[in-house]
């Protein structure tokens, strides 16, 4: 059976472990050719090398599928587009790119240190703008040059820490709330160019989660629900040309669950024909707030 991503290229960046070399396996089990970008580092972002990618790259031509392995830092400018340029120089296009890569620096926002907001924010927020940026420009340039790539795709990776917010993820949950907010903005902006942007929020037992104990309570036999390959049957379908006039959403994937996140919505209000004065406003928003929805928290 031919797979539905038969043909296309997809990078997926952070593919060395966890989430990240789920999808890309995937991708290579439907006919993708992938690009498996990773720099190789623990969990803070510390050190870096290409042996993971690597035996990744290993694992998709054992299939008798087609992969390279990619070293790039994704929140370097120029190594971003070096990136973009690999898939193409190497498989002749660039259809989908998935923006997996994160790191963590949790600590109380009290505590956190400057740099520890600095690298994170940089690694999730601008490192799925500089991949992002680079590809659409390639698929802008494609499309102006008449040779436009079929169904061009952006899948980005939020986080439940981003919608709902966690404690001790003041950088990691700001720059994920962002990842959620650059997708639908990006979806809006590159509609005319046919290109697609979503964003999944996925849960999984990874390097970045273990300390939470994900799936401790299994029993022998029980799905595995917290398996990080359980996210990327999802993804592959939104890298696909199946997902056509997809775009703009942030979906919530854990083991067999798939949910769609509804985010920011217009709530109660009140109006009046002047400006309001602050001492009448306590009652007033008192109400208001009684009459809204509760945040919503972390799904489990």
């Amino acid at each position: 059976m031919v797979g539905i991503c038969e043909g296309r290229v997809v990078i997926v960046t952070g593919a060395g472990r966890g989430v990240g070399r789920g999808h890309a396996l995937e991708f290579a089990r439907q006919g993708a050719k992938v690009v498996v970008n990773d720099l190789g580092g623990d969990v803070s972002g510390e050190g870096g090398s290409l042996s993971s990618a690597q035996e990744v790259v290993a694992e998709i031509k054992e299939m008798g599928g087609d992969a390279i392995a990619n070293g790039a830092d994704v929140a370097n400018w120029e190594q971003a587009r070096e990136m973009i340029q690999a898939a193409v120089d190497t498989f002749g296009r660039l259809d989908v790119l998935v923006n997996n890569a994160g790191i963590l620096r949790d600590r109380m926002m009290i505590n956190m240190t400057e740099s520890e907001w600095d690298v994170v924010v940089k690694v999730l927020l601008k490192g799925t703008f500089a991949p992002s940026h680079h590809a659409a420009n390639y698929w802008r340039a494609q499309a102006k040059a008449d040779t436009p790539v079929a169904s061009p795709r952006i899948i980005n990776t939020a986080s439940g820490s981003g919608l709902f917010g966690n404690i001790g993820q003041s950088n990691y949950g700001a720059a994920k709330a962002g990842v959620a907010s650059f997708t639908l903005i990006t979806a809006k902006e590159l509609a005319r160019y046919n290109i697609t942007v979503n964003a999944i929020s996925p849960a999984a037992r990874t390097r970045m989660t273990e300390d939470l104990g994900y799936g401790a309570d299994r029993k022998e036999g029980e799905f595995d629900f917290t398996h990080p390959d359980n996210v990327a049957p999802a993804v592959v379908w939104l890298g696909s040309g199946e997902s056509e006039g997809i775009t703009g959403r942030v979906f919530e994937l854990r083991g067999g669950v798939i949910r769609v996140a509804e985010g920011w919505t217009h709530g109660p209000r009140v109006e009046q024909q002047e400006r309001w004065d602050p001492k009448l406003l306590g009652p007033i928003i008192r109400k208001l707030v009684e009459d809204s929805n509760d945040p919503a928290g972390l799904a489990v």
